[in-house]
């Protein structure tokens, strides 16, 4: 990852913008947008309201001081919007589905990561993109004559995307740099269920869990979980282990957090385990341990993402057709996940 000039404690933030347009889908809007900064939504627009609502007390501090940004972020809304439209059109006629329910979801910023597959690529090199797949050539050619729009992809990547990113770190960093420990329970559904170390409550969401035995990770035997959200803009993470039928006292659960020297160390210990098992009723504090918050946010598909591509991917509900990924350039920009979804009901 490219770091931001004299900007340590910002590497690690991302600023992400994740657009979703949709046709036939009963009571939603046509149109989505939200803006993330560090998996903390900034900001949301739809095609039903027709403005952008700011989601965070800093975010208003950044419109007060820097009124351009409100105006090009609406401008751009607007403009996306329009553009999404007639790209939906454009597949749903290409792939003979003018009808039922069909979704294009697309997330840019400043981010890395390596587990998208390429449909499509912008290469940042010749800014012209690149067709992996013989499916993508249509697109590609379509593209490749929106000069434009290419222009603005190359200036936001590489200066406006960065320039935004640190403005928003200097903003809002009590809240992006804040570091929240998690209180962690020891969980179990029946006498012989899994035990899950279960850690909630903790920020930023760069964090770790594993078992250990007399010291060495266990990768046997072990289910580790994803760091999920939490309603508060917190997060969580769990890991189950298998019961083990030799001696408890040589388990335990480290949970690791960014930034955070010291670990948190659970021992497995019957005595510190949770269960609701043989209850009529759970306790408060017990129903809040075993709560597993689920967020559907519309456009995120899994945080994937790959550097300096605009990647382009197509689900089918009955096929899926895509090839493994090509290596990418590792700079601190991005254009990427670009998925076009049919759906038969």
């Amino acid at each position: 990852i490219q770091k931001a000039d004299n900007m340590q404690d910002s590497e690690m933030i991302c600023h992400l913008f994740f657009y979703t347009a949709s046709s036939e889908v009963p009571n939603f809007p046509e149109f989505v947008i939200v803006g993330m900064v560090d998996d903390i939504q900034a900001g949301y627009y739809d095609s039903n309201i027709k403005r952008v609502e700011l989601k965070q007390d800093w975010m208003k501090k950044v419109t007060e001081d820097e009124a351009e940004y409100w105006e090009w972020l609406t401008e751009r809304a607007v403009d996306h919007q329009q553009w999404f439209k007639v790209t939906l059109d454009i597949l749903k006629r290409r792939f003979n589905q003018t009808g039922g329910v069909h979704i294009v979801q697309m997330m840019v910023g400043c981010e890395w990561d390596d587990e998208t597959e390429d449909f499509i690529a912008l290469d940042m090199k010749t800014w012209t993109w690149v067709a992996p797949q013989q499916q993508a050539v249509f697109i590609k050619q379509e593209w490749d004559k929106d000069k434009a729009r290419i222009e603005y992809h190359k200036n936001y990547l590489t200066k406006d995307c960065v320039d935004w990113l640190k403005k928003f770190v200097n903003y809002g960093r009590s809240s992006l740099m804040r570091t929240d420990l998690p209180t962690v329970s020891l969980l179990q559904k029946t006498p012989s269920s899994r035990v899950t170390c279960h850690a909630t409550g903790f920020y930023p969401n760069r964090a770790m869990m594993f078992w250990r035995k007399d010291g060495e990770e266990l990768h046997e035997d072990v289910d580790k979980g994803e760091i999920l959200p939490n309603h508060d803009g917190s997060f969580q993470i769990s890991a189950d282990l298998q019961l083990p039928s030799d001696d408890w006292g040589k388990y335990d659960c480290v949970f690791q957090l960014s930034g955070v020297k010291e670990d948190i160390v659970t021992k497995l210990d019957k005595r510190e385990i949770k269960t609701n098992y043989g209850k009529t009723s759970m306790r408060s504090d017990e129903r809040e341990d075993l709560t597993v918050t689920v967020m559907l946010s519309l456009c995120f598909l899994s945080s994937v993402c790959s550097c300096c591509n605009a990647n382009f991917t197509l689900w089918d509900n009955q096929n899926s057709e895509s090839e493994s990924e090509s290596e990418s350039d590792k700079v601190g920009v991005e254009m990427c996940l670009f998925a076009f979804t049919r759906a038969v009901f």
